[in-house]
């Protein structure tokens, strides 16, 4: 126990506890082109970077401005995330190899009980070629984060997760990717 002006707190290696920090956490289903569930990846944790809690503080109490859409990106190459990534520099190599001519749109849910999701809305890759998907990431704002492998936009790289084992995915396949965000 710390006291500060007679208030008492309980600190743990200097946190005080009962603040959690937001946390992501990634779902991934790769189907094959009739349907069929070829692997799945459930509950991946992943960091929130520096700049994505920057920007969730300056956004709630300093009057920057919100970002309302955010994109999904999938990386392709073995990339261990750091919080000290970022939109312009972000480490990893983002798949661009989807049907879709944009990046997949995260739509969240209303918030209760201190999280949202997008499950209700899952976001859907139509895979045009073989890859092995390593890792993901939320990224928005900026002029172009709509933009497939965009990193010059001026965007935010939120969380980024590298999954605990890479998948393949080949030609046809379709991935749908939901993210649980949470404050507790």
């Amino acid at each position: 126990m710390e006291s500060i002006f007679g208030i008492q707190k309980v600190v743990n290696r200097g946190n005080v506890i009962g603040l959690k920090a937001p946390r992501a956490f990634w779902n991934l289903e790769c189907y094959d082109r009739y349907g069929n569930l070829k692997w799945d990846i459930l509950n991946q944790h992943n960091l929130i970077t520096n700049q994505g809690l920057n920007a969730n503080l300056n956004i709630m109490f300093h009057g920057a401005t919100q970002i309302t859409t955010w994109y999904f990106a999938l990386f392709e190459n073995d990339y261990t995330p750091l919080v000290g990534d970022t939109y312009a520099v972000p480490g990893y190599t983002e798949t661009v190899a989807y049907d879709e001519a944009t990046r997949r749109e995260f739509v969240e849910s209303e918030s209760t009980s201190k999280s949202l999701d997008n499950s209700a809305s899952k976001a859907t890759f139509t895979f045009n070629a073989t890859k092995t998907i390593y890792g993901g990431a939320l990224v928005g704002g900026g002029t172009a984060a709509t933009t497939k492998a965009d990193t010059a936009g001026g965007g935010t790289l939120y969380s980024s997760a590298k999954f605990t084992e890479s998948k393949p995915v080949v030609a046809t396949d379709i991935l749908k990717v939901w993210i649980m965000l949470t404050a507790s």
